[in-house]
């Protein structure tokens, strides 16, 4: 009986599930007669917090004997709202997660309350390991972490309390999880991180995350594909510029960590860029790479935002060319700066958000109108689905994991359509 892992929130989560259903598999879960189910969490919004309880709820009404083990960014940063929860028989850290000799401890639990938690001071962690993932189930491209936690304080986020400090893993360590993988069949491979751009400050010599990704490409020659999570742009570092003027197999597409487009909104964010920054670094990579395409997050509704302000986030999604925008509509987090601030009335935050999407809809399908009648490289992740180099989903058939070249002869307002006639094994 498998051990089954619930992931919420981010890439990071998602490699790290894999490392939790490994050490809980290690841990004998996985061998006893009743289901154990992982619910790993994320803590960025409020909504997250209550989707993860409603899963919980929902699987032990489906799986009653299940045992229910629960951990992420929530449980780090809200223990005690999970250990209250009568469907719950443990509840672990985001270090105490990847360790199986915590799994082993939970026949132990569920006596009282007290001793249904094992989570640690996460700010003490000074090192972050890189586990070795042989694959990721069902997934056509494989995530590595090189980098957890976070040193800087926006007063909007919480993480850094879920995650702790930034620790950078050693590039010996990732550049052997790249090639163990690629030897297992994954084409593409996606550096994951909390401050990805923040890798190295911990290492020996401070090496950045530009010098890990040529060190990638330069020992990996057999890696199709290598893609970048969400980086802060404030702090691209001229080996990760050279890189991506030069390696065509680092994939034109960087999604970034802007979160608004007026400076004093990016101010009280506390944030270490201006809107100028953000503009001008799009306009850097353009010129050294003409094909790269732009995602971002953008929080609406930050508490004093005027519709001035609001008109500045707005507007940069032109200004800058983004084309995959991820929307949020602000969530004060309890224990940050930004939940006490003067709050927007909730309406507000709302349409705010819903005037972001649809902006950020209208610049994505001009971007879809923009590759019909081209030759796209596609990553199929699954009969049906697949992605092109620059992250654009794709309609195609195919075999999961192979990539193919097809030509692209139209779209449906979310989706590329490519013509199966026309594809060939890249």
């Amino acid at each position: 009986m498998a051990v089954d892992v619930v992931t919420f929130g981010c890439r990071l989560n998602s490699y790290e599930s894999e490392v939790i259903e490994q050490q809980a598999t290690k841990a004998g879960l996985a061998g006893i007669d009743r289901p154990a189910v992982v619910v790993n969490t994320c803590a960025v919004t409020a909504e997250a917090v209550r989707q993860a309880q409603q899963t919980i709820r929902k699987t032990r009404r489906e799986q009653p004997t299940a045992r229910i083990i629960v951990t992420g960014c929530a449980a780090q940063t809200e223990p005690e709202r999970f250990v209250a929860m009568d469907e719950v028989d443990l509840v672990l850290g985001n270090e105490e997660k990847l360790h199986a000799h915590n799994y082993r401890a939970l026949p132990e639990f569920g006596v009282n309350d007290s001793e249904k938690a094992r989570v640690n001071d996460i700010m003490s962690v000074r090192e972050t390991a890189g586990h070795m993932i042989d694959s990721l189930q069902g997934r056509a491209r494989a995530f590595v972490q090189v980098q957890n936690g976070c040193d800087h304080r926006c007063t909007f986020c919480i993480i850094p309390y879920g995650r702790g400090n930034s620790r950078s893993v050693p590039m010996g360590a990732v550049v052997e999880q790249v090639r163990n993988l690629v030897r297992n069949g994954f084409a593409e491979v996606v550096l994951t991180g909390v401050d990805m751009t923040g890798y190295g400050a911990d290492l020996p010599g401070r090496p950045k995350l530009g010098k890990l990704v040529k060190a990638i490409l330069d020992k990996v020659g057999d890696l199709r594909r290598l893609r970048l999570s969400s980086i802060d742009s404030i702090e691209a570092d001229e080996d990760l510029m050279e890189a991506i003027a030069t390696e065509k197999r680092l994939m034109p597409h960087l999604h970034l960590s802007l979160q608004a487009g007026d400076n004093m909104i990016l101010k009280r964010m506390k944030r270490r860029h201006l809107r100028e920054d953000s503009i001008r670094f799009c306009q850097q990579v353009r010129a050294l790479r003409p094909d790269m395409v732009f995602g971002a997050d953008i929080i609406a509704g930050f508490p004093t935002e005027t519709e001035d302000m609001f008109a500045g986030s707005l507007d940069i999604i032109e200004a800058c060319g983004l084309t995959h925008l991820h929307v949020f509509p602000f969530s004060p987090r309890n224990g940050t700066p930004a939940a006490r601030m003067p709050q927007l009335p909730r309406p507000i935050v709302k349409e705010r958000a819903a005037r972001l999407r649809q902006k950020g809809k209208t610049a994505f399908i001009h971007h879809l109108d923009a590759l019909v009648g081209t030759s796209q490289s596609i990553l199929i992740e699954r009969d049906g689905l697949g992605r092109a180099e620059d992250f654009t989903p794709v309609k195609i058939n195919g075999a999961a994991g192979t990539i193919e070249t097809a030509l692209i002869t139209g779209h449906d307002g979310k989706s590329l359509l490519a013509g199966s006639a026309d594809c060939r094994a890249a």
